[in-house]
């Protein structure tokens, strides 16, 4: 079983940081991919960043290349988003996806409740 939660979340004044987190209580973490997703108001959800099982490989949107970092930790079941340079268009609610596959489509796998950033100008 997987259950995903997520934490770190708030509020942050454009060109701050936060980092996500994402914990998985089941037992099974480390075969997964793990990708962030977000839904930004009134829009659709999109894809952010994925990292690989191993953590190997990661993948990112090019809106966010070179302000987000992906990671992960096996031994606590946690995958990270570090969020730098945050912008006002970064806001959105913010999930964590758990997957067997490395095609990042927003749908499939299992999904954490969801955390908001909101991002002020």
């Amino acid at each position: 079983q997987v259950q995903l939660v997520e934490s770190g979340g708030g509020l942050v004044q454009a060109g701050g940081s936060l980092r996500l987190s994402c914990a998985d209580s089941g037992r099974t973490f480390g075969t997964f991919n793990m990708g962030w997703f977000r839904r930004p108001p009134g829009k659709e959800r999109e894809f952010v960043a994925g990292i690989s099982w191993g953590g190997s490989n990661t993948y990112y949107a090019d809106s966010v290349k070179g302000r987000f970092t992906i990671s992960r930790g096996n031994a606590n079941n946690t995958v990270y988003l570090q969020m730098n340079r945050l912008k006002p268009e970064d806001t959105a609610v913010y999930y964590c996806n758990a997957r067997t596959t490395l095609n990042w489509g927003t749908s499939g796998g299992y999904w954490g409740q969801g955390t908001q950033v909101t991002v002020a100008s």
